[in-house]
């Protein structure tokens, strides 16, 4: 986890190509950051590692879509 004041953004892979959809997230302490990247002044929503986690592991394994 990266530990810094200041987020660093990442922009998911799993965001479309078009341009329309796209999220980022940034690893902090708390867990993990996520916003609008079209949007980045925006409300943010902080998810908790574990949920973080688990989020991922169903998007990879495709049981989100």
């Amino acid at each position: 986890m990266l530990k810094e004041s200041i987020p660093r953004w990442f922009k998911s892979t799993y965001s479309g190509g078009s341009g329309t959809e796209c999220v980022e997230y940034a690893p902090v302490c708390e867990g993990t950051l996520v916003r609008d990247s079209k949007q980045p002044d925006a409300a943010r929503l902080t998810v908790g590692g574990a949920a973080w986690a688990g989020f991922i592991g169903a998007v990879r394994t495709g049981q989100l879509g």
